[in-house]
């Protein structure tokens, strides 16, 4: 039986460089051509069969989605696997999930058009470069994202924040707040509506 705690899975979902030459890449590389080939039957789905879009989602994240889940695709990721849905999510069209390092979307979350969840980056060094390096997201309940932001690996949008629109979020977001901007910083507080 496989020690767990030392494959290139949980190394890479841990936040350990990962390089090319790894002898364990092979491996997941297998899994980054399955979300490819399923991401591409994923896009080939017309917007108006949302069970076949919820069943060929489902078979790239490894887990039945709630029937409330709703996707408009195209949908883009290079992983698939590590993507957690809650009950009553929203994806808007063109989004990209880079979900190596873990992508959890709690309940009641609002997606924008053209959203990019990055959790994979790559080292400083010119010579080590080519290696990568990820880092979870978590959104939390209730959060929007807004049309066009990035959110960088290792960030945590708190419960009911916005993401503004076109917004670049390299730390976590505090809870009940909006912000934007690039890098994003708060806005103001949702509190007082």
């Amino acid at each position: 039986m496989e020690d767990n705690t030392e494959n290139i899975f949980s190394r890479d979902r841990s936040g350990q460089t990962i390089r090319l030459d790894d002898p364990d890449y092979p491996r997941l590389f297998e899994v980054i051509k399955k979300a490819l080939r399923v991401t591409a039957k994923l896009n080939t789905l017309v917007t108006d069969d949302l069970q076949e879009i919820n069943t060929v989602f489902s078979e790239l994240i490894g887990k039945k989605v709630d029937p409330t889940f709703f996707l408009i695709p195209p949908f883009y990721s290079d992983f698939g696997e590590n993507i957690s849905i809650g009950k009553n999510v929203f994806i808007n069209h063109a989004c990209t999930f880079m979900d190596r390092g873990g992508i959890t979307i709690e309940d009641d979350v609002l997606i924008g058009p053209k959203v990019n969840l990055i959790t994979t980056n790559h080292p400083v060094s010119p010579a080590a470069r080519r290696a990568t390096i990820s880092n979870p997201i978590h959104i939390r309940k209730g959060a929007w994202i807004g049309v066009g932001a990035t959110i960088l690996p290792g960030v945590t949008v708190g419960e009911n924040a916005i993401v503004a629109a076109g917004a670049v979020v390299s730390k976590n977001v505090p809870e009940n707040t909006i912000v934007g901007g690039i890098p994003a910083k708060i806005i103001r507080s949702i509190d007082a509506f």
